[in-house]
């Protein structure tokens, strides 16, 4: 009898046991929506698929930012390449933060072919930064900046394409014609605070130094030009003419049989300078007496 109900508990605790560890099953709810067509089992994917597509581009695209200027090392060299042919012309600018800029420029246009080169010197990059423009037909064409100054003596450079400055319709008129081995100059007046300068030939090469004076024998700044093509490739430049004093002075550097014709007019006139008399404060002598 005792085994008989020691054997039914024993069965009776097994059988809890199994059920114990048996996973519990969930009953699905009832659907309570009707699918009225069968469009109904796609609405809810179409709808996330739409979600996660990414939204159409606007019309309005906004233009490409201008890259920021690349600073150029001392002994280092940078280039700018242009692949395509639509790219006619480009502009350079250098600059500095008030130290000297001395750079080559070199255009080159296929392999060991440099139809345009100028050497740059500047005295201060800050007050009078390097602005040329540069003509470059039938591409691919790529412009190699080399800071061929000390280390401590960095400058920023930047080349646009296309949407460059020219000269003006009056300067392209008012050209006039320098010999080879002769030199002109230009003196300005205190107000202008720019000028343009306009060089090239009837096709033959162009050679020239372009200085920038102020005071007797003192370069601010000094360009060293060579083109293979005056008229495919002339030069055009902007020199920032700051305070009183300032003569351009170019110099065609080639033989007597390669002349060329210059122009150099005002750029940007200083609207505020003030034209009347400073007049000076008191004078001491010493310590004890005022004048």
């Amino acid at each position: 009898m005792k085994t008989g109900i020691v054997i039914m508990l024993l069965a009776t605790f097994i059988a809890d046991g199994t059920r114990a560890f048996q996973p519990t099953r969930r009953v699905a709810p009832a659907r309570t929506a009707e699918l009225k067509s069968m469009n109904d089992l796609y609405a809810a994917s179409m709808k996330t698929n739409e979600a996660s597509e990414a939204p159409a581009p606007s019309k309005n695209v906004q233009p490409p930012l201008p890259t920021p200027p690349i600073i150029v090392q001392g002994g280092s060299l940078r280039t700018w390449s242009y692949r395509s042919p639509l790219v006619e012309q480009v502009q350079v600018v250098l600059a500095t933060e008030g130290r000297p800029l001395d750079a080559d420029i070199e255009l080159w246009n296929g392999p060991d072919n440099t139809p345009c080169k100028m050497r740059v010197y500047v005295e201060n990059g800050l007050e009078r930064p390097f602005s040329a423009t540069i003509n470059t037909p039938r591409g691919p064409n790529t412009v190699a900046i080399r800071n061929i100054g000390q280390l401590e003596f960095p400058f920023a450079a930047d080349v646009i394409a296309n949407d460059v400055e020219g000269p003006s319709d009056e300067c392209i008129v008012s050209s006039a014609t320098i010999q080879g081995g002769a030199l002109r100059t230009y003196p300005f007046a205190p107000m202008v605070d720019s000028v343009q300068v306009f060089l090239k030939t009837d096709g033959r090469p162009l050679n020239a130094r372009i200085e920038l004076l102020q005071g007797p024998n003192n370069n601010k700044q000094v360009v060293e030009l060579y083109t293979e093509d005056g008229f495919e490739r002339p030069f055009f430049c902007i020199l920032n003419t700051p305070w009183s004093g300032n003569v351009v002075r170019i110099v065609n550097t080639a033989p007597v049989e390669f002349p060329m014709t210059a122009s150099v007019l005002p750029h940007t006139i200083k609207n505020d300078f003030f034209s009347g008399a400073v007049v000076g404060g008191d004078v001491t002598m010493g310590s004890n007496f005022g004048w």
